[in-house]
């Protein structure tokens, strides 16, 4: 069986491969060999440039724009190529050395210098380096527009709706109201705050050789400051030098990076709830998109799929990274494999969670709001004023206001004629009673709207 979008084993290359393109290019095998084969050559040009690597003096400016070619035009049979020696080699980041020293043997400048190719390099000098890149990648050109699109469209939903008045609850349970604009604010600031601490974490890399000491650069030119060439390698790529490691960066970065992305999901899952029960109690109603069935026995349905969609990937992504952030950080004395096939999977994490934003926009770019049911419900619950007037009661020194309001209203639904009745006979101001007596639960918002416009 061919490997199509039909017969993928993983939905995020089957079901979701249209909306997994932008990931799949980074996080493919093509897209991790395409990463080794930059790091490698940047390693390559940056020995070329150091004024005591003498045997690299003197590279023709053709062979050197040859080796950048080579990499701003890799394309996927050159990939296949990398894979080819593989077989060959049954080592992945040696295949890469020699797809490069095939490259470059036939540009006279750099064919008596093949041997600075991966030079005093470890495997995993360059997996880290390219791990790092990929993920820096998704998150900044991927991931972190696709989150600052979701706030957007919150933010622009919390103005819209700041003066809707709608009935909270708590426990379930009818309580203090709100609007719908402030109860959209909250996801679209706290959403704001997680992708902030996401975008801030610092991605890291090393290349410091097999164990971490730069043995084999100290002993082919010990005069050399290897740490300083070393921090500038990695931060010409514009990563973090990570400085003490063992053969391996201890990934504790990418545990960082796994743990900030799941609490955007997190907040994201809570949103997926509310909005699914506010669709639930009509307050929501959604757009019928012609030609969609919402039922295969019950044709009247409209269901709330994405935000259910993305609620489902956002718990598949949230059990990878969790797992990954627990997982890469452990290693066996200086290194064992046991991180390498775990990376393998971060880009099935994020293309998961990149799936789940994309149903959310999706989904919220399909809602109404409907006033009126939000208006009735809370017209229904008079009580909820039960709260206000206690309080106000309280202020002007009225014993058991609590207690009062209580008896009133606990596990009672009151109109708005026993309310009157009871602001009606309270020992209070006369205009005390008349601010309650306007009260309505409609009225009754607070600062809910102006939160909602600030957001």
């Amino acid at each position: 069986m061919s490997l199509t979008a039909l017969s993928a084993l993983s939905p995020v290359d089957g079901r979701y491969a249209s909306r997994c393109a932008e990931l799949r290019a980074i996080f493919s095998e093509a897209g991790l060999i395409r990463a080794r084969v930059r790091v490698e050559a940047a390693w390559l040009m940056a020995l070329a440039q150091h004024p005591a690597i003498v045997e690299l003096k003197g590279v023709p400016a053709q062979d050197i724009e040859a080796l950048q070619e080579l990499v701003a035009r890799f394309s996927e049979a050159d990939a296949a190529e990398v894979k080819q020696l593989e077989l060959e080699t049954n080592h992945d980041v040696k295949a890469v050395e020699y797809f490069l020293r095939r490259r470059l043997a036939a540009h006279g400048g750099w064919a008596g210098r093949l041997e600075f190719v991966h030079f005093a390099s470890t495997s995993e000098d360059i997996n880290n380096l390219a791990y790092a890149l990929m993920c820096q990648e998704a998150r900044d050109r991927v991931l972190l527009p696709r989150i600052q699109a979701l706030v957007e469209s919150l933010r622009a939903m919390a103005h819209a709706h700041a003066d809707d008045p709608m009935m909270s609850r708590t426990h379930g349970q009818p309580a203090t109201p709100t609007t719908l604009g402030k109860e959209i604010a909250v996801f679209a600031h706290r959403l704001r705050q997680q992708a902030g601490g996401f975008a801030a974490v610092l991605i890291r890399g090393k290349f410091n050789g097999a164990v971490g000491n730069y043995n084999a650069h100290a002993a082919a030119y010990p005069d050399l400051d290897w740490p300083g060439i070393g921090k500038r390698f990695v931060e010409s790529l514009g990563l973090v030098h990570s400085a003490y490691t063992t053969q391996i960066e201890p990934h504790d970065w990418t545990a960082e990076y796994c743990d900030a992305l799941a609490r955007v999901d997190s907040v994201l899952i809570n949103l997926c709830r509310d909005f699914w029960g506010y669709v639930s109690l009509g307050y929501f109603r959604q757009k019928v998109v012609a030609g969609e069935t919402g039922s295969s026995t019950m044709p009247h349905k409209v269901n709330p799929i994405d935000f259910e969609n993305a609620e489902g990937n956002l718990g598949v992504a949230n059990a990878l990274l969790r797992f990954m952030s627990e997982k890469l950080p452990v290693s066996r004395w200086q290194r064992d494999l046991s991180d390498s096939t775990v990376q393998r999977n971060i880009g099935v994490a994020l293309a998961h969670a990149d799936v789940a934003v994309q149903s959310i926009g999706r989904g919220l770019s399909r809602l109404d709001v409907d006033s009126s049911r939000m208006a009735r419900d809370l017209d229904e619950n008079w009580e909820l004023l039960a709260e206000p007037i206690q309080t106000v009661m309280r202020r002007y020194g009225v014993a058991n206001s609590y207690e009062q309001l209580k008896a009133l209203t606990r596990g009672r639904n009151v109109d708005s004629k026993a309310i009157a009745e009871f602001i009606a006979g309270l020992p209070i101001p006369a205009e005390a009673r008349r601010r309650l007596a306007e009260l309505s639960p409609g009225r009754y918002i607070g600062l809910a709207a102006r939160l909602a416009r600030e957001v």
